[in-house]
């Protein structure tokens, strides 16, 4: 690799870019190119193969969207049928929805065609979609697998290839089927690579897609955190759902992005943020696409000031106006404490990042100061005692509340307060296994339901028994015989216990009758 690079213009005016894409990016606002974009734009347009390192929300997306529009308008042809001229891969669908907007929004008044596919979505319609063929194509790797093996799509007429946050990519296990699509695409491509950090596995896998690239490196991993306002709150784990809805009260707060370690984490904030009166979104990859959409849609709009999010699902969140990071959780990796705050203090503005630190978080704290060369301050407050405690909130783990009892049927007791199990015996009246649930006709006698362990036990056992030993003896068809073995089965005149017609204990009673011999005469 070379670090030989182009001469930096100092605007957009002077890269030579299409007269409809200069005009969208001036009817944007844009004025004047961000360091990633002024480096890597002239590499782009010269065709070179690129490696750039860049963190999230500096402006690399329009640093290879520009070019590769220039490209496609300085030589138009219409694709062929489910072919791709250009093809972005990006880790997340959030991501990759934000790339193919900022592709149309560059375009301008480029007649191009501008395609998104990943999971969430129905394949049938992304198949419709990639039937004519598309110029730019945005996709997420296992979306884009799935409609290989369709047959719907296919590489081979690819002119430039684009991965994005590689390093996700790589943390997220897409590796495999990066690997899986290369052989797929021509050898002559073109082919820009950007990724936050470069441990090896990058440098390795920029040696397999990449052919003599130039290689950038723009944002450090210290001068991103040096631009945010950090704060380190030493916490009890139990104490972090007050400690956060007080944050959220008393802090001057725009948009807070609040990040959890776990996506059952995530929905478990809700619920603790609704006890407080906190009104907040979650959004991970258990969501549906749409409702990642809406809650984006919130949170960006400012309907929703507060957003919970794990690390994969915020790759995705460009927002601008983000005031708060919040680690309620901190985070395993050092390098994603740095993409998580730097969601915030962007296009100039200032920001805040507040972690919550239990005692087990300190070597997580050390080695993250380590990675920014920055000590993180420690602060207290001492009004947080203060705050109000939560309106006893609801926690439940394994799903919402609203979907505990998603058939409608009665809620039961608690254990404590049920009355006792009743155990349907065979009796004189012609009770028997044909006897309904409903509690019509049970003998009394014969609870068995061991109330400390909840476990079915025999008959209860005492010296108040009468009856005969054999009277409640099941044999083994878990049937009860009668004491007097002479006597096989219910009297002649005995009212035979109602059944529902064709359920399971229905059919039991009608097979018993069926097999009890006549009586005996006298």
């Amino acid at each position: 690799m070379t670090d030989q690079l182009p001469s930096a213009p100092n605007g957009f005016a002077d890269f030579g870019l299409a007269p409809a894409i200069f005009k969208a990016i001036a009817a944007a606002g844009y004025e004047r190119p961000t360091p990633i974009q002024t480096q890597a734009i002239p590499i782009v347009m010269s065709g070179r193969d690129l490696l750039g390192i860049a963190q999230t929300g500096t402006g690399k997306t329009a640093a290879f969207a520009l070019p590769i529009l220039h490209r496609l308008a300085r030589d138009p042809y219409r694709p062929g049928r489910a072919s791709v001229r250009v093809l972005v891969l990006s880790p997340t669908r959030e991501l990759a929805a934000q790339i193919a907007q900022s592709f149309k929004d560059y375009a301008g008044g480029l007649k191009l065609s501008i395609a998104t596919v990943f999971g969430g979505v129905p394949i049938p319609r992304q198949i419709k979609t990639l039937a004519g063929g598309v110029d730019v194509l945005v996709a997420t790797p296992g979306r884009l697998i799935d409609l290989l093996d369709r047959r719907a799509v296919s590489l081979a007429s690819v002119d430039v290839l684009v991965l994005d946050e590689a390093d996700q990519m790589m943390d997220m296990g897409f590796i495999h089927a990066l690997r899986e699509i290369a052989p797929l695409l021509p050898p002559e491509r073109q082919t820009l690579m950007f990724s936050a950090t470069m441990p090896k596995p990058i440098a390795a896998l920029a040696a397999d897609f990449l052919t003599d690239p130039l290689q950038i490196a723009v944002a450090p991993v210290a001068t991103t955190a040096e631009r945010v306002e950090q704060a380190l709150i030493e916490i009890a784990p139990g104490d972090k759902p007050s400690l956060l809805a007080h944050v959220l009260k008393t802090e001057a707060i725009d948009r807070a992005l609040v990040f959890s370690r776990t996506k059952h984490g995530a929905d478990r904030i809700v619920r603790q943020l609704d006890g407080f009166g906190i009104e907040s979104v979650a959004i991970h990859g258990n969501k549906s696409q749409p409702q990642r959409l809406r809650a984006l849609d919130a949170f960006r709009s400012g309907a929703c000031q507060v957003m919970i999010a794990t690390d994969i699902a915020a790759r995705g969140i460009d927002i601008d106006g983000v005031s708060h990071v919040i680690n309620y959780d901190i985070p395993e990796v050092p390098e994603q404490y740095v993409h998580r705050i730097g969601r915030t203090a962007r296009a100039g503005r200032s920001g805040v990042a507040i972690s919550f630190a239990t005692r087990e978080d300190r070597d997580l704290v050390r080695g993250i100061e380590r990675t920014t060369r920055l000590k993180i301050p420690v602060v207290t407050l001492p009004d947080f005692v203060a705050s109000p405690a939560p309106a006893a909130p609801v926690e439940r783990d394994w799903q919402p509340e609203r979907a505990e009892n998603p058939r409608g049927r009665r809620r039961e007791e608690p254990r404590a307060e049920r009355a006792p199990a009743q155990k349907p015996v065979r009796n004189g009246a012609g009770e028997g296994r044909g006897a309904p649930r409903d509690g019509t006709r049970y003998d009394q006698r014969t609870d068995t339901r061991n109330e400390t362990r909840g476990e079915i036990r025999g008959p209860a056992r005492g010296p108040a028994r009468s009856e005969p030993r054999s009277e409640q003896r099941p044999d083994q068809r878990g049937e009860h015989r009668s004491a007097n073995r002479s006597e096989r089965g219910p009297a002649p005149n005995a009212p035979r216990a109602p059944a529902r017609k064709g359920s399971g204990f229905a059919q039991g009673a009608r097979r018993h009758a069926d097999r009890a011999p006549q009586k005996r005469g006298g």
